[in-house]
């Protein structure tokens, strides 16, 4: 809760009438939200001015998933509809994890490491178990800065394997912590405005791994099957249990449409999105609630061998009820893409043909031309749509606090 102090200049024994601004001009740290009042006699002014403390201004997004599973691509394309490329910090360590845009701060929580790569050995832990990782002190720092603080926070140095000294991170509006285990802490899980689990089959999994690992950091085939397999007792135990406290997953399989398919090239994409999340709706084919089986392919949508098939139905996924939004199969064209985006209901765009759009505007990105490009960049519409309505609902609060 805010703690604000209202200061009214107003004539006495005047009639008066409040207008309130559509859009009050709020900060991270001090707020401060002025009505102007007409009376008979001559206008007046209230102030409200509110500090930070107790308030949590900054809304914080958990993604969770193993390595080489596309959380990069899917932070590229989260800030990107909120404007602003996301870059490292400025004049900081050239080896920082985090990236800085002008909304959104996305923190690696490879960061919170407790040992470094040696130390791993030593022990021998991977970087997914627990003991490997210090949450107390990542609960500390996410806590903070939700809270308005800056705090210092520690760098895991990715190409020497050590951890370097901290770097200063200041509340954004936005912050994004993206790892291993941001839903494993229930303190770090209870501190999140909503949660996205990206969940890899493993035959996508090991070819995604390879394809990056070999392509973009020279490892060998060997050493990345050996990677996967010393890396999975431990995924199973720590990491794939997260995703049952996630808002939204996106699961990633091989595709049904061709049989025995073996190449991995075409994908089934799965969107699934708890019910009864506080500022968000799920988003729905056709008609919400039924189950939905749809082939687009014909005039308005080019479709090649096997061609595209979405389902949408209600759903149970670990206890809770959950919709689920299907995508088999992968674009020729994505221009084309509007005639599915206009069958779509509840994606939170700001104008028709925005997912679209965003689609044409990175169509270099993994993914771009089946369902993980569309699902993550409808999941980052809606938490701006999220964000939106977080901040709208705190900026009322001061207001009926005055009407008490």
């Amino acid at each position: 809760m805010a703690v604000c102090t209202v200061y009214t200049t107003q004539s006495l024994n005047s009639t008066s009438s409040i207008s309130k601004p559509t859009k009050p001009q709020l900060n991270s740290q001090n707020k401060q939200v002025v009505f102007f009042t007409n009376t008979r006699r001559r206008p007046s002014s209230t102030v409200i001015t509110c500090s930070a403390a107790g308030n949590q201004q900054t809304v914080v997004i958990g993604l969770a998933a193993d390595s080489g599973c596309g959380k990069s691509t899917f932070m590229r394309r989260l800030t990107s509809v909120f404007g602003g490329a996301a870059e490292p910090p400025r004049g900081g360590n050239p080896d920082s994890n985090t990236l800085i845009s002008d909304t959104t701060t996305v923190i690696c929580l490879d960061d919170y490491h407790s040992l470094d790569r040696t130390g791993r050995k030593e022990k021998g832990v991977t970087a997914l178990d627990p003991r490997a990782n210090d949450f107390d002190l990542m609960y500390d720092q996410v806590k903070a800065i939700k809270d308005g603080k800056p705090v210092e926070k520690p760098i895991y140095n990715h190409v020497t394997g050590l951890l370097d000294p901290p770097e200063t991170i200041k509340p954004p509006k936005i912050l994004v912590i993206e790892g291993l285990h941001p839903m494993y802490d229930s303190r770090v899980r209870d501190l999140l405005d909503f949660s996205i689990y990206l969940d890899i089959s493993n035959e996508v999994k090991f070819a995604w791994k390879i394809q990056r690992d070999m392509a973009e950091r020279g490892h060998s085939l060997e050493s990345i099957k050996a990677s996967i397999e010393a890396r999975k007792p431990d995924f199973d135990a720590y990491i794939d249990p997260q995703k049952q406290y996630a808002d939204a997953v996106i699961e990633v399989l091989p595709t049904q449409l061709i049989p025995d398919d073996d190449e991995g090239k075409v994908l089934r994409v799965r969107l699934i999105m708890k019910e009864g999340v506080k500022f968000f709706s799920p988003v729905y084919l056709f008609d919400e609630g039924s189950t939905i089986s749809w082939i687009p392919c014909g005039r308005k949508l080019t479709c090649s061998y096997p061609g595209i098939k979405f389902t949408y139905g209600p759903d149970s996924y670990y206890g809770h009820e959950v919709s689920v939004l299907e995508m088999d199969g992968q674009f020729d064209r994505l221009d084309e893409l509007i005639y599915v985006e206009s069958h779509l209901s509840n994606i939170s765009t700001k104008f028709y043909g925005e997912i679209t759009q965003q689609m044409l505007k990175h169509s270099d990105f993994p993914g771009s031309n089946n369902g993980t490009g569309l699902f993550q960049t409808i999941v980052g519409l809606k938490i701006r749509d999220l964000f939106e309505q977080v901040v709208a609902t705190r900026a009322e609060t001061p207001l009926q606090a005055t009407k008490a």
